[in-house]
């Protein structure tokens, strides 16, 4: 038996303002189904390859990379308010050619931008094993040169694998306080439920298990602070839970309500997560889920940041506060 609740009904409750109607009605929605489509494709592409490209950050793209970057793209255009979409297959932010008979938002109108990954972890796709997709939705015509912690309203985090869910962040300038909720999704249901009206995460005193998540494990070998901290996770009896995958891993501390993920930047391993396309929205869920995200080169939050390219990079410490005040003072 589906949930009850569905997502129309819980915005309608949570997200009143009249000023949002196209975001709770149109924007959302179209962009969490386009989710279930990616799904669908994923689980359709039984040869995955090579399609002799590289996107903007070099990486070779796969023919299921493109086949999904088509897929968001083509229901960006369906929503009249959203007037500007980037994605990380792609060179830079382009304002949106809509459909036929869908009129663009004017000025006095709700307009949005939206920056995301398609198909984030492809490197572990081969192995059929759990990847995501990324969506950031800004205020306004463009992501760009704007203050990522007002302008950036909300984010959408899912995942592909056994299941199909998705979690949802919304934070708007004019309420108080922040939404960060779970939906299921499925492609034989028109309808979108919430399977967690909360997510958020515990306090340390209230969790028997304490997670950590190391990206790029072999910089430790060379960088003596963050051995130090891999250390600090080992002897302190840490579960350790990494899959090679950002958005797995990042989902899993937060349906888990603890852990830390953590993705150095050292003299020898540069930062390489593309802030407008992964590190800006997760920030935004993982902070409207009570925790923090900050750079672990600066110990800055990454919500303090604008994005002035398409191709900033950061590195990235998050999960609960108390976990990513500790990471920072051993890192920076």
């Amino acid at each position: 038996m589906p949930p009850s609740q569905t997502l129309s009904d819980f915005l309608s409750q949570n997200l009143p303002s009249k000023t949002r109607t196209h975001l709770r009605t149109s924007v959302l929605p179209t962009l969490l189904n386009s989710i279930t489509s990616v799904a669908q494709c994923l689980r359709d592409s039984q040869d995955i390859h090579t399609a002799g490209s590289q996107n903007t950050s070099g990486d070779a793209q796969l023919n299921v990379d493109l086949a999904t970057n088509t897929i968001i793209h083509s229901a960006v255009r369906t929503c009249p308010s959203i007037l500007s979409a980037s994605s990380e297959e792609d060179e830079g932010e382009n304002a949106v050619q809509h459909d036929p008979g869908v009129q663009a938002h004017g000025p006095d109108q709700e307009q949005y931008a939206v920056a995301f990954d398609p198909l984030d972890g492809s490197s572990i796709i081969p192995a059929n094993w759990s990847v995501g997709t990324i969506i950031g939705i800004w205020d306004g015509s463009s992501a760009l040169h704007q203050p990522a912690r007002t302008k950036q309203v909300a984010a959408i985090l899912g995942v592909l694998g056994p299941r199909t869910t998705a979690i949802v962040a919304l934070r708007l300038p004019e309420s108080e306080g922040s939404l960060c909720f779970e939906v299921g999704l499925s492609a034989s249901s028109p309808d979108i439920f919430v399977i967690r009206e909360s997510v958020s995460f515990a306090g340390m005193d209230s969790v028997k298990t304490r997670y950590f998540a190391p990206a790029n494990l072999r910089a430790a070998a060379k960088e003596p602070r963050y051995k130090a901290l891999i250390d600090h996770f080992i002897s302190s009896e840490y579960t350790l839970r990494y899959s090679g995958g950002l958005v797995p891993d990042i989902y899993h501390s937060l349906i888990k309500r603890h852990g830390v993920y953590v993705s150095p930047v050292t003299p020898s391993s540069h930062a390489k997560l593309r802030l407008l396309y992964e590190v800006a929205p997760i920030a935004l869920i993982v902070e409207c889920a009570g925790g923090r995200a900050v750079d672990p080169a600066t110990g800055e939050d990454i919500l303090g940041k604008s994005v002035e390219d398409v191709d900033d990079r950061s590195g990235l410490v998050c999960g609960t506060g108390e976990e990513v005040g500790m990471c920072v003072g051993m890192l920076v």
